[in-house]
């Protein structure tokens, strides 16, 4: 059943890079088809099956059994074939999406930057395009293409992927609640609508355990991918040791070992990300300096304070920032004054000119009198 609202979970991918007012507009229109079909189909199935049909879940072709015993033969093969069309376009559709995510989590390295290499014919990601191909035909070969169990794993991928959005919505309510935004959804409705969620999470989970199985497997799979990424310093730092204790005796494999090693490390730690701040609250380039410490795989961080008039540089700005400086050895923090207005042509220009990307860029949470959307900072993030 919860095939038929599909398209929710895939429908933020490149949110960044539609208009103003699209996305709500994109939710409406989806949730007025599902309001409409969705009931509709199903009144006429019970209307046109026996009750019986339905016991073991339906068939698994039930709109072309419908149209068989409704109008006839002719309107089952039409039935079959606009579905066949439907989910070639919904398989189209994956591909974009997938590719949009995927790149988007290489570029916050959550994934590997090999991902981002890019085709010199069609400027597509071919790696990305080909991994999904890959992960697809294994989850086909895996589940013996039984229908009713590839069903079963994406309702339950369905479903979390829904059910964080939920969580996320709440987060940013607890965490950044003075964020501006346009439209903003109750405490009452995201509840509701999580308990929904999981209802149907766990109805499905308690219907048929076997899907949890093949989820779990490519679930966790996932996890060790993305955790590797986050503990890459960590392993090497072990592979180092390793090569150090156990390759002593090989000193010639050790030393190429350690060189590249180190020089990979270096290369990581030598990347530079960017925090705006508008004030000097010691505080608050304390927090800024701990997530970068804490979160990003980087030794250098630039403090940029763009500023209009000189007289409204903060007097201990450079001061606090060398307190923090001194604090965390193993971090260099540089400070940078740029006059100008701070917007999305700034913080272009710094990008470039810093040859930092965009969501290397940090800032606080904006008040409601900051004249921009977060929409138009270009993959800015908010980390404060």
């Amino acid at each position: 059943a919860m095939l038929g609202i599909s398209g929710f979970e895939s429908s933020a991918n490149f949110i960044e890079e539609q208009k103003p007012g699209v996305f709500p507009l994109t939710l409406r229109n989806m949730w007025i088809a599902v309001a409409i079909f969705n009931p509709l189909m199903a009144f006429l199935a019970l209307g046109s099956l026996p009750l019986g049909e339905f016991h073991d879940g339906g068939p698994t072709d039930l709109l072309a059994q419908m149209g068989d015993i409704s109008v006839g033969g002719f309107f089952k093969t039409w039935i079959s074939i606009d579905a066949v069309l439907v989910l070639s376009g919904a398989v189209l559709t994956s591909y974009v999406g997938v590719t949009g995510l995927v790149r988007r989590m290489a570029l916050d390295r959550c994934l590997p930057r090999v991902l981002l290499a890019k085709n010199k014919i069609r400027d597509t990601n071919h790696w990305i395009i080909l991994g999904f191909f890959a992960l697809c035909c294994s989850i086909l070969v895996s589940t013996s293409g039984d229908v009713e169990v590839l069903a079963g794993v994406y309702t339950i991928s369905f479903l979390c992927v829904m059910s964080l959005f939920a969580i996320g919505n709440m987060l940013l309510k607890k965490k950044r609640s003075r964020l501006p935004t346009t439209v903003r959804a109750s405490w009452l409705g995201v509840t509701v609508a999580l308990a929904a969620v999981l209802a149907g999470l766990i109805g499905n989970i308690v219907k048929d355990p076997k899907y949890v199985e093949v989820f779990g497997i490519y679930f966790v799979a996932a996890i060790l991918v993305i955790a590797v990424m986050f503990l890459r310093i960590d392993l090497m730092k072990l592979l180092l040791f390793v090569s150090t204790s156990v390759l002593e005796k090989v000193r010639a494999v050790n030393s190429w070992v350690n060189s590249r090693v180190r020089r990979k490390i270096d290369e990581i730690n030598s990347l530079t990300v960017v925090y705006f701040t508008k004030g000097d609250s010691l505080p608050m380039l304390n927090r800024a300096a701990l997530y970068v410490l804490q979160n990003e795989h980087t030794t250098r961080l630039k403090v940029v304070h763009v500023y209009e008039d000189e007289a409204g540089i903060p007097a201990e700005l450079a001061e606090h920032l060398s307190t923090i400086d001194h604090l965390y050895p193993q971090l260099r923090i540089d400070f940078v004054a740029v006059r100008g207005t701070f917007g999305p042509d700034i913080i272009e220009s710094l990008s470039q000119r810093l040859d930092v990307p965009k969501n290397y860029m940090f800032i606080a949470t904006p008040g409601d009198r900051f004249p921009h959307s977060i929409d138009d900072l270009g993959g800015v993030r908010l980390i404060l």
